[in-house]
């Protein structure tokens, strides 16, 4: 797992100061699911604990999605895009191979003075996202970023196959951080991967390992494929093995923290996460109900449902929990202080 700071750091500290979100109109149900694949809204919801999820129109790409999330994100830290200085787009669905996301989204919202990126970490990537937006601020070498985890996973599910397609959606999530004014901010995180697992979670072809091909096309290779046995018990592992880490880093301990937002993978992995840190479900930020898996915008999403409706306040201690393909995991400690 990353190591904190080196003893005497004069790293500034860094705030999340503005958050926003997007889904798209379009809501799928279980029933309409049960027109699609054979498969039961009882089936869904008790393994799930999914009842809907949103689905982009044909022509809404990642980009279209977490450009508006950026927009709404920006008016919350009332800020002005033109004042972006690193633009971030976390995806796995990005609008092309390249050039990366955050240069379309960047086009799009106007953020002409950022030099932007895109970040690959599948569901952990907000979080990834975030903490390198982090060191850019607390080095110095910019005042503000524009953190973006945005996904049409629609595009890449087999929509034959019941036990992956009934599990994700689309949607985006934004943040803004600012160098924190009060408080401490970003106050530890934790990140860790696993490639040797690399084949538990993955689309297998559509990259210089598998280009495209008839062959591929055929064999129905470029969707998401999942183990869905192992990645639950490496989930749960990680989430919880992340967690205790980053609050030993912070010098704090779970009874300490307000609200818990974990990766929106499934209710089953959730109850486990929370029955393993003892904690209870009404401390955990839980959306997956009406949005399902939308993978690296799903922790953001989250954040931004809590911070708006009032749930978290200024001086909350906050964790995020992650986990995804890679495999990539993690958390981050987060004490809230909101403000321009």
């Amino acid at each position: 797992m990353n190591a904190p700071p080196p003893a005497g750091s004069t790293l500034r500290p860094v705030r999340i100061a503005g958050t926003g979100a997007y889904a798209p109109a379009h809501v799928l149900t279980n029933r309409d699911l049960e027109k699609i694949v054979t498969t039961t809204d009882q089936w869904i919801v008790e393994r799930t604990g999914m009842r809907e999820r949103r689905i982009a129109a044909e022509n809404e790409a990642a980009s279209d999605l977490g450009a508006e999330a950026a927009r709404r994100a920006l008016a919350d830290a009332g800020m002005a895009a033109t004042d972006v200085q690193l633009l971030l787009a976390a995806t796995i669905t990005p609008d092309y191979p390249f050039p990366n996301t955050g240069c379309i989204i960047q086009s799009k919202i106007g953020a002409r003075h950022a030099f932007c990126m895109g970040l690959e970490a599948a569901c952990s990537g907000f979080v990834y996202a975030v903490e390198t937006a982090r060191h850019f601020i607390a080095t110095g070498t910019v005042e503000n970023a524009l953190v973006v985890g945005t996904e049409k996973m629609s595009s890449i599910l087999d929509w034959t196959d019941r036990t992956t397609c009934v599990l994700f959606g689309d949607g985006a999530g934004a943040a803004v951080l600012r160098p924190a004014k009060r408080g401490r901010g970003v106050v530890a995180s934790a990140l860790g991967s696993d490639g040797s697992l690399s084949d538990l979670l993955l689309i297998p072809a559509g990259g210089s390992r598998r280009p495209t091909s008839e062959a591929t096309v055929a064999a129905r290779e470029h969707y998401l494929r999942m183990n869905g046995r192992e990645v639950f018990k490496h989930a749960v592992t990680h989430m919880v093995r992340s967690a205790r880490t980053a609050l030993h880093r912070a010098g704090v301990v779970i009874s300490d923290v307000r609200w818990i937002i974990p990766h929106q993978a499934n209710m089953r992995i959730i109850r486990a996460v929370a029955e393993r840190l003892g904690v209870p479900l009404e401390r955990f930020v839980i959306n997956v109900e009406r949005y399902g898996n939308t993978s690296g915008a799903s922790v953001a999403i989250a954040l931004d449902e809590a911070a708006r409706d009032g749930r978290i306040r200024d001086g909350d201690l906050v964790l995020m929990l992650v986990f995804g393909g890679g495999f990539t995991w993690g958390a981050m400690l987060l004490e809230w202080e909101k403000g321009s």
